[in-house]
């Protein structure tokens, strides 16, 4: 098997949000080849604002699980990690999201590659663009670049 390059989104805003993301990849390690690793940003709560402020990075590597193999090992890490999902969008020691999976796109109640909102959060096209700015939504057929600058001249108007 051939492995597939991936892109994971990693956030936290509960205890010490550098060491979450730290410990994430330390875990993730294990079954993935780490790329590329964005800086850490500081960042405001998306959909749920009266919360701590997050830290977020994006990283690029190569594994040889399949999607849903991938989705079941980030769940076993967030779990391990002590993450409580107590509503959506809610406060989170770590989030470890599934933004692409090579070029592939899965429509499935569990799983949706690529990302349904990665287009519509600056927190993540911006470290994005710091690591890959040329790879293209398979879906949108756009660039993470030029999906970027639209987002930043949609909030400009």
């Amino acid at each position: 098997m051939i492995e597939k390059v991936i892109f994971l989104g990693l956030g936290s805003n509960l205890g010490d949000r550098n060491e979450n993301i730290q410990k994430a990849i330390e875990h993730l390690k294990y079954k993935v080849t780490i790329e590329k690793i964005s800086s850490i940003i500081e960042t405001e709560p998306y959909g749920v604002v009266n919360q701590p402020k997050f830290l977020n990075c994006v990283l690029k590597g190569r594994t040889l699980l399949s999607p849903f193999e991938l989705l079941e090992f980030v769940l076993e890490i967030e779990n391990k990690m002590g993450r409580k999902r107590l509503f959506k969008w809610g406060p989170r020691n770590i989030d470890i999201d599934i933004l692409f999976y090579d070029d592939c796109v899965i429509d499935t109640e569990n799983l949706k590659i690529p990302h349904p909102e990665l287009h519509k959060r600056l927190f993540v096209l911006e470290p994005l663009c710091e690591i890959e700015k040329n790879f293209v939504h398979p879906v949108l057929k756009k660039s993470v670049y030029e999906l970027y600058i639209e987002l930043i001249s949609s909030r400009k108007e």
